[in-house]
């Protein structure tokens, strides 16, 4: 890369928009878009169809002379991610060419390890076929989690390529750590390295890479035009996750679970974040191994990561399992037996449950003083005993309704409240009618709902703490039985704003994080009824 191109990008993070089209019509328009929101514009050719590629070779002159932004050309084999069968013979003529005529000094060629050390192996005789200072040597499984990467690494090394690049797939949280500490390597071996943990499960690699070091990151032009697994939009990546805006001693703080796409947490917290102008980021990370990734990636006693972790949100399956995990539980978690926050702090875990307190303070305001009101609380489940506790510790009368009796009794008896069946259950004696259930979530149980209008007539106020979407069937029932009504969004926000004081101290925008997660399943709510 020439110098002045070279000093332009130091020190800043770098995003690089792919695209991926099938015309070689179709590439001008598709750059522009691209230059316009990326500073690298990745060109992969393996996209076009056909005899498209031999017509690039033609046009791409003109197209090169066009550009204002460093443009990377990839030509990838459907083994290393590629959009169609391309052989070798293919590939080595292509870049024999390429290199053979004289190209503008901000374009950058994406050789696989293979083809890298076998133009390597031809220039042993001393004549130079490419210009390794304008090569990324890269390698993808998409199959593995990094157990090779090390080795990998090692291999392109020895390569005289400019940038090295690493992308595995991941399929939990902890297999980022491996990526990570390449990136410490390459630091102290004083290699360029681009390392990217594919899948939902890397996202953190996505975000934090650039801040620890990595060459660049890469952002799709939007939802649709993803060209890798877990690839988000380089849009969020700047205005969601503020990637230029972090460094290497940035505070981390993220949700634990699975799954975890749907979550609007990251929208509020870094809503919150971005609104302090905060050297922070809220990160989901996907976690089936819990052990594992509090061993490793969270306590720092053990951890093999060097990164500020402030805290972690917990949720499904993690809430009870976290527990064992911990230093100091807050007795009103222990008692309720789940814990949704915790917060590190002089090197211990220390674990909260907000959602108890967002509970209590959103009905409360909603209905005044609690104590004497019969309540109904609908479900079992581990929201059902932060209900149950929180009403008690109120003076209200609750009552646990279920389909499975056996779960209703037991957690009733736990908390020495009463129980009864949720089959052809009545309300009407009831003051609240809480739903704890993940009944009328979006998806698979969207049409769902405990309870019917016909059940609920003569109760006062329906609650759902389902929030997405943001009005139920339940909540619908609700409304035809002439109850006043109240969503899961209040309750969501409330208990991050907890999080968020939590974790900094601060007062939470609590305004702004409200905001900020309705804007967020208005978008989602747009997308699905589009598709």
């Amino acid at each position: 890369m020439p110098g002045s191109l070279l000093m332009k990008l130091i020190n800043r993070t770098r995003i690089c928009v792919p695209v991926c089209v099938s015309h070689v019509s179709e590439l001008a328009a598709a750059v522009g878009r691209a230059a316009r929101i990326g500073d690298f514009v990745e060109l992969r050719l393996d996209c076009l169809t056909g005899d498209e590629l031999t017509r690039l070779q033609r046009d791409l002159p003109t197209l090169l002379k066009s550009l204002s932004h460093p443009l990377i050309l990839t030509l990838r084999p459907v083994e290393q991610g590629g959009r169609r069968e391309i052989d070798n013979l293919t590939r080595v003529i292509f870049w024999t060419q390429f290199f053979s005529q004289e190209q503008p000094t901000d374009v950058w060629a994406d050789i696989e390890l293979d083809l890298a050390l076998f133009f390597q192996e031809r220039e042993k005789d001393g004549s130079a076929i490419l210009d390794w200072q304008r090569v990324i040597c890269s390698h993808h499984d998409f199959t593995g989690t990094g157990s090779e990467a090390v080795k990998i690494y090692e291999q392109m090394s020895a390569t005289p390529a400019r940038v090295l690049k690493i992308a595995v797939q991941a399929n939990d949280a902890n297999d980022c750590l491996p990526l990570f500490r390449l990136l410490d390597r390459a630091r102290d071996e004083g290699r360029e390295l681009i390392a990217i943990a594919m899948g939902h499960a890397g996202l953190a690699t996505r975000i934090l890479g650039p801040a620890r070091g990595s060459y660049l990151t890469y952002g799709s032009l939007d939802k649709e035009h993803q060209t890798a697994p877990g690839q988000i939009s380089a849009a969020r990546l700047r205005s969601l996750y503020r990637v230029e805006q972090l460094d290497r001693q940035a505070m981390i703080t993220g949700l634990v679970g699975s799954p975890i796409s749907h979550s609007v947490s990251p929208q509020m917290h870094n809503a919150a974040f971005k609104a302090s102008d905060s050297n922070a980021v809220y990160i989901p990370f996907e976690v089936q191994h819990l052990d594992a990734f509090i061993r490793r990636m969270v306590h720092p006693r053990t951890r093999e990561l060097d990164w500020n972790l402030r805290g972690v949100g917990v949720t499904a399956p993690h809430k009870s399992a976290i527990m064992e995990h911990l230093d100091f539980v807050e007795p009103s978690a222990a008692e309720i037996g789940a814990v949704n926050t915790v917060v590190i702090n002089e090197g211990e875990l220390r674990g909260y449950n907000t959602d108890v307190t967002a509970f209590v303070k959103t009905l409360s305001e909603q209905m005044g003083v609690l104590r004497g009101l019969r309540c109904a609380i609908i479900g079992a489940g581990g929201a059902a005993r932060a209900v149950l506790w929180g009403l008690q510790q109120q003076g209200a009368q609750p009552t646990i309704f279920a389909r499975a009796a056996d779960n209703a009794k037991a957690l009733a008896e736990k908390f020495a409240s009463s129980f009864a069946p949720l089959a052809e259950a009545s309300f009407n004696v009831f003051d609240i009618v809480i739903n704890s259930t993940p009944l009328g979530t979006r998806g698979p149980l969207e049409s769902e709902t405990p309870a019917v209008a016909a059940q609920l007539r003569g109760a006062r106020l329906a609650y759902d703490l389902v929030y997405n979407p943001t009005e139920t069937r339940f909540i619908r029932e609700a409304r035809e039985a002439g109850c006043e009504t109240m969503g899961g969004l209040s309750m969501l926000v409330a208990q991050a704003a907890e999080q968020f004081q939590l974790w900094t101290g601060a007062e939470a925008p609590v305004g702004l994080m409200r905001k900020a997660a309705q804007a967020s399943l208005d978008m989602s709510h747009a997308e699905a009824d589009d598709e």
